[in-house]
């Protein structure tokens, strides 16, 4: 029997306090990689970076969907997922502008 293999999408705290979110099939290289600059990409620059969240599934299709969710999402949403807020989350899926208007 095979195992399952599991894939994380993860949040990183970058150096100049950015965040960036990625998906990968081991996070514990997939950080070590980002920290070392084996790639040129967004991180290369803002090292070290901190794993600050991270998000596990089986399914590879799941995990980009996740990945590609997060990545549209604003700073103080990413935020909230990161403390645990979840009771945050639907009211910050409002536009900046209904959100704005609200207050």
């Amino acid at each position: 029997m095979t195992p399952l293999k599991n894939y994380s999408v993860y949040i990183l705290k970058c150096s100049d306090h950015s965040y960036y979110v990625g998906v990968t099939n081991d996070i514990n290289r997939r950080i070590q990689e980002h920290n070392e600059g084996k790639y040129k990409g967004y991180t290369y620059n803002k090292r070290p970076v901190t794993l600050v969240f991270a998000e596990h599934f089986q399914c590879i299709n799941q995990a980009i969907a996740f990945e590609k969710q997060l990545k549209g999402w604003r700073r103080v949403k990413k935020e909230a997922l990161i403390y645990g807020e979840w009771h945050l989350l639907p009211r910050l899926s409002k536009t900046a502008k209904d959100t704005k208007d609200n207050l």
